[in-house]
This record gives C-alpha cells, structure tokens and sequence, in this order.
C-alpha cells in the first residue's frame, strides 16, 4: 500500500465525521507554535519523513525540518523534528507519532539483533510477519536498523514449509516446473529434520531453512550442508530472541530470520512539545 494511502486512511480514522473537535473548540484558529519533537530513550529512527507528511496534510503551511534522518541513532532528549506551524499540528501529532514510534521501534529491534551477530557471517532478516498494509514501510525499518529483507510475499520467492510437505505428491516434479516457469525466483526449503536437509538436497534448494532444531541437530544439519553442496545458503529460523543468538550465528549459518523484530518490536518513545 502507497505511504500516501495509509497516512490518508490513518487520519481518516482518527478524524472521523466531525473532525478534530477538541483542537477547534479549545485552541484559538490564529494560535502559532514551534515544536520539538524529541526522543526519550535511545533507539534509530526511521519514519521521520512520514511524520513530516502527516504534519503537512494538517496544515498546509507549517514548516517541518527533519534533524535526524532515517537509520540514524539517537539519544534521549534529542531532538528528532523541528516544526512551527498552527493548530493543525495538534490534530496531526498522533498519527504522526504513530508512524514514528512504530517504525523506529523496528528498525531499533533489528539494530539489536545485528549488532548482536556482528563479526559472525550471519545476516538478519525480517519474515512476513507484518501489519497488513505496513509491510513495505516495515520492511523498509528492518533496513534501516541494518537487517535485510527475506520475501517481500508469496510472489517473489517460492517456499516450501511444513503444511506443504503434507500437501505435495511430487516434490521433483514441482521443482522442475518452478526452474522451468520462474527461473529466476529463489528456491527456499524448510527443514525441521536431517532428512528434510537431505532431501532439500536431492532437490537442488537455493536456501535450506533449518527451523526450530535444537542445537545438536542444527549443527549436524549444518554440516551436512557445507559438505554436500557449499554454495546452498542456511539460513535459521524458529523463535529466535537476542538470548543465544550469538551462540546460534558462530554456528555458521548465512542468515538468521527473526520473526519478532516486527511482530513484537516495542514503539521507540517520542514526544512532541510546543512551545
């Protein structure tokens, strides 16, 4: 979905039939202010061109001035945002904190996860565990916080996981048609066990996700890999948190895919003050 269209939706919501009532009962229509709009605890920011849309779609004339661009870090106190502008910017400043403190919650939770792998091999990816409508722009945070993005959907890379082991009658037979068909989509393979690997091998896997093993298997499966076919990607996968994520990228996989910088990355907190 278009940034244009959610911010569309998103203060159509907020604003309903009758608008911002609080704001034009309360606050004189000739009111002026400048604002910072600020971080309160540290974190990367990401979204701040957004929140400036937002802004701007409630009134036309304020002035915003982004201080800190997106994939940057910030510190508590520091200012993210300048604006000066009318009422307008009361009736905009949720949805615009909205945006912002979601998407830099994201790109805050990758930049965790990075950094906690860095010096291994392993590169960290987001799933497509996101809002819907959000994922590009969840996407896009994963990157700014230094991940990398698997599968933007079920059209650009072909799968196969658990339920589709129980589904298909003949795996070579697909595969044949998926090199002949869409030559040039990655052909991913999810393993729960060693003979899932092996058959992931048979049948030629771009990248073989190994998912949910328990350590011992996991480097087994590892190895197997290495040996058999060096140029086939691991990638793994599975409830993977910051506890003994190091732990699993010395174990020499090429990617580690982290549902949870998404689905459960906490708002960075911001605020906006008008003076």
């Amino acid at each position: 979905m278009k940034t244009s269209t959610l911010i569309r939706e998103a203060l159509r919501e907020d604003l309903g039939r009758l608008g911002d009532v609080t704001t034009r009962l309360f606050v004189p229509a000739r009111t002026r202010w400048r604002g910072l709009l600020r971080a309160r605890q540290p974190g990367v920011i990401c979204g701040a061109q957004i929140a400036a849309q937002v802004f701007r779609a409630c009134d036309r004339g304020c002035k915003v001035s982004i201080l800190v661009r997106d994939g940057g870090k910030v510190r508590p106190g520091q200012s993210v945002l300048a604006i000066s502008g009318g009422r307008g910017l009361l009736t905009a400043e949720r949805t615009a904190l909205n945006f912002l403190q979601r998407l830099s919650g994201v790109a805050t939770a990758t930049a965790a996860y990075v950094a906690a792998v860095r010096g291994t091999k392993a590169a960290i990816l987001d799933t497509r565990k996101t809002l819907p409508g959000w994922r590009g722009l969840e996407k896009y945070a994963v990157r700014c916080g230094g991940g990398r993005n698997h599968r933007m959907g079920l059209y650009d890379a072909v799968m196969v996981k658990d339920n589709h082991w129980l589904g298909s009658k003949d795996f070579a037979r697909a595969v044949a048609q998926l090199r002949r068909r869409h030559p040039r989509l990655p052909f991913i393979l999810e393993a729960d066990d060693l003979g899932q690997v092996r058959r992931g091998l048979e049948l030629g896997a771009d990248v073989i996700l190994l998912d949910n093993m328990p350590l011992p298997r996991l480097r087994r499966a590892i190895r197997l890999i290495r040996r058999t076919s060096p140029k086939t990607l691991i990638e793994v996968s599975g409830g993977v948190g910051l506890k003994g994520l190091r732990r699993l990228a010395r174990l020499g996989p090429d990617r580690i895919s982290v549902g949870r910088i998404t689905h459960s990355a906490p708002a960075l907190d911001l605020g906006l003050d008008l003076s």
